[in-house]
């Protein structure tokens, strides 16, 4: 009887443990604003995969394009919140990529 009980204890503990590592290797949601004000001349499209420091949308200036918002993650983008012709401000969301970062 006591065998029996230590074999279904050491088996909810590795279960346990099995589903904490499950939940930390879960995907986590990150949503990137913009940094810079203007007018949104390209943006990065839903479904595309992306490194950290990929360009996500740049802006016109009065010195020429720049880049609005990078990724800061490794990861797939979900959703795009602007368009081409879009005007932005600093501090809008701009989209939202999924990742597998902690």
């Amino acid at each position: 009887m006591l065998g029996r009980k230590k074999t279904v204890l050491v088996l909810v503990v590795v279960l346990a443990f099995m589903m904490s590592a499950c939940s930390l290797a879960a995907a986590q949601t990150l949503d990137h604003r913009s940094v810079l004000s203007g007018n949104v001349l390209s943006v990065v499209t839903t479904g595309a995969t992306v490194k950290e420091g990929a360009v996500l949308v740049m802006v016109g200036t009065l010195t020429g394009p720049v880049p609005a918002a990078r990724a800061t993650a490794d990861g797939i983008v979900t959703e795009v919140f602007v368009k081409p012709g879009d005007n932005i401000r600093q501090g809008d969301l701009v989209a939202r990529i999924e990742t597998n970062r902690k």
